[in-house]
């Protein structure tokens, strides 16, 4: 568009016209003013959601735990660094529990490499090797945790001073932008091509063939779409800061344009659909059941009393899991006044969580005991098989944990052992366990989640819940959150005896998922995209980003979630609650649909501009259209597509339609037809105006001023009745949008000064129109539209898919 405002410029200026010539060549200045504020707006939405983005660190500062930016961390903090984790700079670790790192960026070593504590004067050294108390910045924590004093940051590290990036593979390109770009080719192709035919046959008709090359530029600048790829970029980029307001982040485009197609959201239960702020609330011991108050400090005595015990001792003291910190403020709360919080035991071992064994198990050094102390709490099936119990005790267990999971609680066995031999086992399944007990710990579901489920059902979107707990507990939080469907629940181990056809028919009747570990995510989200749904998975865990990666929509957990999983995810929860996600899939709706009002605006606006452009060579009718009206219009036009439509409310039944099919075109045949049409009608009307004012012998300077007059006005009536294709202009005036509204009361001052400032007047070659002309030009103008509104009133159940599809 620039590039032809220069060439016009330069051949008024060869015709003589050094007036005509400077004010296109000024006009160049408002085209790039606006650009540079689309871009400033896109570049403002772009660099907070940089912020958001940035790779996060936990720091200990003034004694307390900070989650920071990676990019703010400094030398001289202390970095708490835990499983699933990015390093976010080079230090040395002085405490570390099973602690391992894979430094394969760095070393090229496929293998994660032992870490040990060390002390922290120690001068750092360079990666590899088993054993070393030093971690670099961009490794990843994949078993364990540790403390680490940063000593280099940035630059100074050893992956800033290797200078490499991470290998990423190139995301494929969206539908949306593949439509898009197919789109203005085609118009490109089109539009220079008539402008080609136009200057050869205005050239040949007239003998001047500047005259000539003049009106094809006027052609080509009214029919080439660069509106289009504004459009895409401002309403993807503030969408996904109008998302991260709603505390989700967007890290790809792409996922803004799917979200409005999800069928199924595969949610975890955990902090997703409850609070994440367990408590204990019951012991057993012994067949007895013993109830916590938490609101209350009082001593337990005998068996209970040692059940929390080991279950403190097999927790980590300075717990980030939910239930290691319910455990040790039970502790703190009802064991204080005794002398088995055990402050001065020092840790030996710990035997990590793992997809064998669900239980976590902690070797301990008791200064006043012969021996070492060991304590398991996980699973309580898994608990139980390292009891090596006798199947009616194991039965017993499973009946008592799953009563207490029905009522909705959490459960954990607890177990104990003693250790004398020097070497500690590889495997925990060799130390001799006693079983204990149980834990129930209660975590209350979200108060906001019911309405959001609802809103769910109420948008086409089925519910599926996958769980690691047991089957009882997820059903008793299905019955309060008001999942539909019934109550059956499918467990872990009743997937792994399922071949994939039976998966895939189970994944399409069952929405309850329990006692599932990250590995079958994958198969059930694989299942169910067989099953031709559009799946939004959400995750936290190093080992759910293949089932992310592998969702149309992967959503990683930003509170509690791990480095691996936000890389893997589209989305990340900042605050990790489900409304979040449903507030996003609300804002991906109404994104769509200002896209696509947008877009059939900017295709409907362009049909009477050409055609004033085309139809007065044809018939060899005075010219109406010179290049500094197409660049008025343009003026009109780029803010109402680019600005007024993205900041459009969102239809009020924008979460009442099922979900569009993401193969539907952006312009699909209705879409099209539709746009033709209001496009047709408004060229029609103003064509009329035009051949009205000749036929009243008008001079060339009036026809102009009234056609154009009349262009304007209907370009306005069609920004106003693009708003909504299902609610009239007079429904609309309830939904505020104040930058449309400055978009049109702009468009209507400048017009009014284009027609009666006679020197801006003299510019753009019109007469002077009386009170009488005015009010022609506005009746004709809003006439264009006319049969739209009635179409929405007469037509509206038939009418309205074609927006919602």
């Amino acid at each position: 568009m620039i590039l032809l405002l220069v060439a016009a410029g330069v051949i008024y200026l060869i015709l003589g016209e050094p007036r005509d010539s400077l004010v296109l060549l000024i006009s160049i200045i408002a085209v790039l003013g606006i650009d540079l504020y689309q871009q400033t707006k896109t570049e403002r939405a772009l660099e907070a959601l940089r912020d958001l983005s940035s790779p996060r660190a936990l720091v200990i500062r003034d004694g307390l735990q900070k989650r920071i930016a990676g990019r703010d961390v400094v030398r001289g903090d202390i970095i708490i660094l835990t499983e699933g984790d990015r390093v976010p700079a080079d230090g040395v670790v002085f405490s570390c529990v099973s602690l391992s790192v894979d430094e394969s960026l760095l070393t090229g070593e496929s293998l994660p490499v032992r870490k040990s504590a060390g002390n922290v004067s120690l001068r750092l050294g360079r990666p590899g090797g088993d054993g070393l108390p030093f971690v670099y910045s961009g490794s990843l924590i994949v078993q364990g945790n540790g403390i680490a004093e940063v000593r280099l940051t940035g630059l100074q590290t050893e992956l800033g001073r290797v200078g490499k990036a991470l290998q990423t593979i190139e995301p494929e390109v969206s539908h949306l932008k593949k439509e898009t770009k197919r789109i203005v080719g085609i118009m490109g192709v089109l539009g220079l091509s008539i402008c080609a035919l136009v200057a050869l046959i205005h050239g040949l008709s007239s003998g001047s063939w500047l005259s000539g090359i003049l009106v094809g530029i006027t052609v080509a600048m009214s029919l080439l779409p660069e509106e289009f790829a504004v459009v895409l970029t401002v309403f993807l980029a503030l969408g996904a800061w109008r998302i991260s307001r709603r505390n989700v982040l967007t890290r790809r485009a792409s996922a803004i344009e799917t979200l409005g197609s999800a069928t199924v959201l595969c949610v975890d239960k955990t902090g997703t659909l409850t609070q994440n702020q367990m408590s204990v609330k019951k012991l057993l011991a012994n067949g007895q059941f013993q109830e916590l108050d938490a609101s209350v400090e009082s001593r337990l005595g005998g068996d209970f009393s040692e059940v929390l015990e080991f279950g403190v001792l097999a927790s980590q003291r300075e717990g980030f899991d939910p239930m290691d910190f319910a455990l040790q403020q039970a502790g703190k709360q009802h064991l204080s006044t005794t002398i088995q919080l055990h402050e001065a035991w020092k840790l030996v071992r710990e035997y990590p969580l793992s997809p064998k064994l669900l239980a976590v198990t902690r070797v301990w050094d008791s200064p006043a005991q012969d021996g070492r102390i060991v304590a398991v709490k996980g699973a309580p099936g898994a608990v139980a098989e390292l009891c090596r119990l006798s199947p009616s005790q194991f039965e017993e267990i499973k009946n008592h944990a799953e009563a207490m999971a029905a009522e909705g609680y959490r459960i954990l066995g607890v177990a104990k052992a003693g250790f004398r031999d020097g070497v500690l086992p590889e495997d925990p399944h060799e130390f001799g366990f006693h079983f204990l007990g149980m834990v129930a710990l209660a975590d209350p579901v979200r108060p906001e989640i019911a309405d959001a489920v609802r809103e769910c059902y109420a948008a086409g979107i089925r519910i599926v819940m996958i769980t690691g707990d047991f089957a009882g507990t997820a059903q008793s939080i299905a019955r309060q959150i008001g999942l539909r469907g019934n109550e059956r629940a499918l467990t872990g181990p009743d997937l792994d005896g399922m071949d994939d056809t039976t998966l895939r028919r189970e994944a399409s009747l069952v929405n309850i998922f329990a006692r599932v570990v990250p590995e079958q995510k994958l198969r059930l989200v694989e299942a169910l995209k067989t099953n031709g749904d559009i799946v939004a998975m959400t995750g936290d865990g190093v080992n759910d980003a293949p089932a992310l990666k592998a969702a149309h929509i992967g959503i990683a957990m930003g509170g509690r979630g791990t480095d691996v999983a936000r890389e893997a995810a589209d989305l990340v929860l900042l605050d990790d609650s489900f409304t979040s996600i449903v507030q996003a899939v609300r804002l991906g709706r109404r994104i769509f649909d200002n896209l696509k009002k947008a877009m059939a605006y900017v295709m409907a606006v362009h049909v009477p501009i050409a055609g004033l452009a085309l139809v007065p060579v044809i018939l060899k009718w005075p010219l109406v259209m010179l290049p500094l009206h197409v660049v008025f219009l343009e003026l009109v036009i780029d803010p109402a597509c680019s600005v007024a439509f993205e900041a459009e409310p969102e239809e009020a039944d924008v979460m009442e339609r099922p979900p569009r099919n993401p193969k539907q075109p952006l312009f699909d045949r209705r879409t099209l037809t539709v746009s033709l049409l209001q496009g047709a009608s408004v060229l029609l009307v103003v064509l009329g105006v035009f051949a009205a004012a000749m036929f009243r012998a008008e001079t060339e300077t009036s026809v102009r001023a009234l056609t154009f007059t009349t262009l304007i006005i209907a370009n306005l009536a069609l920004i106003l009745t693009n708003r909504s294709w299902t609610r009239t202009i007079l429904d609309m005036w309830r939904s505020p949008n104040p930058a449309m509204w400055w978009v049109v009361l702009s468009a209507a001052v400048f017009l009014s000064v284009v027609l009666f400032v006679p020197p801006i007047q003299a510019l753009f070659r019109f007469s002077r129109l009386q009170a009488s002309d005015v009010a022609l030009c506005l009746a004709a103008g809003l006439f264009s539209i006319v049969w739209f509104e009635a179409l929405k009133i007469v037509w509206r159940p038939r009418f309205s898919p074609a927006l919602r599809k």
